[in-house]
């Protein structure tokens, strides 16, 4: 365990130490949960208009998807591995941190869980032959993630298993509104 630790922060170390103002401006700006309302609301009112109370269904799947990745990663997992975020932990040495710590703990994160929950919650309702906007997705959920590692507040493995938290999540989410659209055909309209 102790290499693996030990490999997740040097691999941190890597990623963090490429800096430039243009890339810090960047990244700050990726990672702001609320610059990312207007596509949330925009994904939502395409939902409702195209699928009306099955629109609503999704919704509602989607959000709790999030909610469950949220809670899970902030909720039970930073509190119960306890493991310091990379700025805080004053034994790495350098790290640049470019927009603040946040909180103490780190692992796993939630910014990775929740743009992960989205996009595959999306993925898996779109049809296959939307494989750009498929593709858009990941590379969307994967740039939050890796602003995190830049920003200097998680480590790879926080951000992995976010992820995979995430992903998770989203097919919860997914299993759930399938069961509930095929049992009841009021959110079949």
């Amino acid at each position: 365990m102790d290499e693996l630790i030990a490999l997740d922060q040097s691999l941190f170390l890597e990623l963090n130490s490429h800096r430039s103002p243009f890339w810090d401006a960047v990244m700050v700006f990726i990672s702001n949960k609320y610059v990312w309302f207007p596509f949330y609301a925009i994904l939502a009112g395409l939902f409702l208009y195209f699928y009306k109370r099955r629109g609503l269904l999704m919704v509602l799947c989607l959000g709790a998807s999030v909610g469950l990745a949220d809670f899970i990663s902030s909720g039970i997992f930073k509190p119960f591995f306890a493991r310091l975020r990379p700025c805080h932990d004053l034994a790495l040495g350098a790290v640049n941190a470019v927009d603040g710590c946040g909180g103490r703990y780190g692992f796993v994160s939630s910014h990775a869980a929740n743009a992960f929950a989205v996009a595959i919650f999306v993925i898996l309702l779109l049809p296959k032959n939307q494989r750009v906007f498929k593709f858009l997705l990941l590379v969307w959920a994967t740039a939050i993630s890796y602003s995190r590692i830049y920003l200097g507040v998680h480590y790879p493995a926080d951000i992995t298993f976010g992820a995979l938290v995430g992903t998770g999540a989203a097919w919860l989410g997914m299993y759930f509104y399938q069961k509930v659209s095929e049992r009841y055909p009021y959110w079949q309209q």
